[in-house]
């Protein structure tokens, strides 16, 4: 009688517990950018209007522009992310990689009469050899100094695109890319979804990049150089070449990034270069949420589209019929911008991504 029973219960206290509420909200949760992949991909087809965030319909070209540009953003900023959220690595030259790829992009097809494709691939190269070469220098010094080589390296090159050498990068004015070398579907404004469509993929790309990236044994290995580089060498491995590793993907992506921003403005300019564009890219990283999954790409979006529209509010007439205290300082869209992301610092340390894990943590019930 007794070992008859026993399969039975044994069976009983190896049945599964049923899932809490939470446990269940949770796992479907982690399905959530497949949906809001889909809804990204149908923007252009539609008409619906977001009042406040928006002009008009969000299928709109203007609507479309600043989107892609958003997306564009969020992308570079999750690349740069590797280096700063991942590696530990605070570089103030980003921007030299993400200018190579427009740079020499466009003056390929200016001055050689390349076609888009051989000289996107040429810029990307570009960019890739730029940030090895750069970077084995770099990261010979360590903590703030490996800093300060990467800004010097930085200036050197904006000081020289400025120089305009040689009449190639069009000094302070840029250079515009040649409507007879880009793929006739990228030029105009009707082609809009296209190229807002390549901003997506360049943002889909780039996550599964870095996610692969941080998820393989070199990414454990940056987590422990971040954490501890010294613990890292007591283990046998040498820190500089992981260092290098991310280094190099950080400025690939960079570079994959200002080709398609080349696309997305239509041209060159020289505000790429500076250490300026870096600090923007800082400011986006700890803005979302630095070392975080989606973080940098949220801060990414929430910065470009602040930058955009809080321009406009600052021109605004509701601003203008304030009294001259509040007119002055709310009529710079840089203090608006910079007021937003103090305030964000304190009353969300960590960024906007650790928000939600906040507010579980001050839920009743949860402990």
């Amino acid at each position: 009688m007794t070992t008859a029973t026993q399969p039975r219960g044994r069976a009983r206290s190896t049945r599964p517990r049923p899932a809490t509420r939470s446990e269940r909200l949770r796992r479907a949760a982690r399905w959530w950018p497949a949906p809001t992949l889909l809804a990204l991909c149908t923007v252009p087809y539609s008409a619906l209007p977001l009042p406040g965030l928006l002009d008009g319909p969000i299928g709109g070209p203007g609507n479309l522009q600043l989107l892609a540009l958003c997306l564009l953003f969020g992308g570079l900023a999750t690349g740069y992310d590797l280096l700063l959220g991942r590696t530990g690595l605070l570089s103030f030259g980003h921007a030299l990689y993400f200018a190579a790829g427009t740079y020499v992009t466009d003056i390929l097809m200016l001055e050689a009469g390349l076609s888009f494709t051989a000289s996107a691939l040429l810029g990307l190269l570009a960019g890739v050899a730029l940030s090895a070469l750069l970077g084995a220098v770099s990261l010979r010094a360590g903590g703030i100094g490996f800093s300060m080589v990467t800004l010097a390296f930085a200036q050197a090159a904006s000081i020289l695109v400025q120089r305009d050498p040689g009449g190639v990068t069009g000094g302070e004015e840029g250079r515009a890319a040649p409507a007879d070398r880009l793929p006739a579907s990228l030029v105009g404004i009707e082609h809009t979804a296209n190229l807002y469509w390549i901003a997506l993929a360049y943002l889909v790309v780039t996550l599964a990049v870095v996610r692969w990236a941080v998820r393989s044994p070199t990414g454990r290995v940056w987590e422990g150089i971040k954490e501890n580089e010294r613990r890292v060498e007591v283990l046998g491995l040498r820190p500089y070449g992981f260092k290098l590793i991310a280094f190099v993907l950080a400025g690939t992506l960079a570079a994959l990034g200002g080709i398609v921003y080349l696309l997305l403005t239509g041209g060159a300019t020289p505000r790429t270069t500076t250490s300026d564009f870096t600090l923007s890219l800082l400011v986006m990283v700890v803005l979302g949420g630095s070392g975080t999954r989606w973080g940098p790409m949220i801060g990414g979006i929430l910065y470009t589209w602040a930058d955009q529209r809080l321009g406009d509010l600052a021109g605004s007439g509701t601003v203008a019929a304030l009294p001259s205290v509040l007119r002055v300082p709310l009529s710079q869209p840089l203090f608006l911008l910079g007021a937003l992301f103090v305030a964000v610092i304190y009353l969300l340390p960590g960024g906007v991504a650790r928000l939600p894990a906040r507010l579980r943590s001050k839920a009743p019930g949860v402990r």
